[in-house]
């Protein structure tokens, strides 16, 4: 999984996931274990010579050089889940309706350290010195031609702007992941964290980009194809926050499983907050179709050298374990996760 040089095209972009059992073997995702999503080709982009501009309704424009953003403002780190607007795709699919786009599985999310400078210190330069209502940040990318348009872009609204990072997991960011910047941003949607960054602009209106207007919305459901959500897609907001979701990685999906004499199967997976009501705080496990549950152990990351404040832990995902008992020669079970935020928001998710 680790990311090699290949010529991807906009035909044949890279989008690929792990198998999400390797996923939740570690608490931090190394960058062997994480999902790629991309519109287009990579560039190969050079730290000396790129800028990122900043501009719009901004006082005082700016272009600054990696090195600028290195060495000019003060550096944040930063826990984060950064999570696909399609991960498991597959299951919506299969279980509630067809949509359009990747048959992603459970793995198109992973969990790093981002560094980098924050975002509003680098506004505060440019002139903005608070969020005002109806602004938005809008994030672009022109270095490849996109599938669906000339460029890539995102936008949110400015007060949910946090950081652009150059660095994951203490290193610097691969060509893949948005070599020599990207925007992060904590509790959204993956498909606004815009790589290879090249312009940061400050505005009354979200990002005119395809993939901010037409693509990344949750239609209604008598939109069942292109012809049929067009009447929505201007009356449809676009996906800002992640949704709170919890996933059974271990078993996988269809898999075989031998049971001890004590009848108790060993079950893993991981869950992710709702976008800035983290953390996860409990998650519960069912293998009788939600008439039973068993309270799941959240790992302690301790190990991991994280401080275990809310600060830390709010954008984070959990990975847990829990033990249920299972009849012998049922058959096919099926294994429902629910995970609950600080806030108290719940979910549920199956799995077969």
């Amino acid at each position: 999984m680790t990311c090699k040089r290949f010529d991807y095209s906009v035909d044949n972009p890279l989008n690929r996931e792990p198998s999400v059992k390797e996923l939740v073997s570690r608490y931090i995702t190394s960058p062997s274990l994480s999902y790629d999503r991309n519109h287009g080709p990579i560039p190969y982009l050079s730290a000396s010579t790129h800028v990122v501009r900043i501009d719009g309704l901004v006082g005082h424009p700016l272009s600054l050089s990696i090195d600028q953003l290195a060495n000019d403002f003060p550096q944040h780190e930063v826990w984060c889940a950064l999570e696909c607007a399609g991960n498991r795709r597959h299951t919506m699919r299969t279980m509630l309706k067809e949509v359009e786009g990747i048959d992603w599985g459970d793995a198109a999310v992973m969990n790093c350290k981002w560094k980098g400078p924050r975002l509003r210190d680098i506004l505060h330069r440019g002139g903005v010195c608070k969020a005002r209502p109806g602004l938005h940040v809008a994030f672009s990318c022109y270095q490849v031609q996109c599938q669906d348009a000339g460029w890539f872009g995102g936008s949110v609204d400015l007060e949910r702007a946090l950081s652009i990072d150059a660095e994951m997991n203490g290193s610097p960011l691969l060509p893949c992941h948005g070599y020599p910047v990207r925007v992060v941003l904590p509790g959204i949607a993956g498909a606004r964290w815009v790589k290879w960054l090249d312009e940061v602009t400050v505005q009354d209106r979200e990002s005119t980009n395809f993939y901010q207007q037409y693509d990344y919305k949750i239609l209604p459901p008598e939109a069942v194809d292109r012809d049929t959500a067009e009447p929505y897609w201007d009356r449809t907001p676009a996906m800002c926050e992640v949704p709170i979701n919890s996933v059974v990685a271990v078993p996988e999906d269809n898999e075989t499983v031998w049971l001890s004499d004590s009848g108790k199967l060993e079950v893993k997976g991981y869950a992710v907050p709702q976008g800035s009501d983290g953390p996860i705080t409990k998650v519960e496990v069912s293998a009788d179709g939600g008439r039973s549950w068993v309270d799941a152990q959240i790992e302690d990351v301790t190990s991991e050298s994280m401080i275990k404040t809310k600060a830390k832990n709010k954008w984070c995902w959990v990975l847990w374990r829990a033990e249920v008992d299972i009849e012998k020669g049922t058959g096919r079970e099926i294994l429902e996760s629910c995970a609950v935020n600080e806030t108290g928001v719940g979910q549920r998710a199956r799995f077969e």
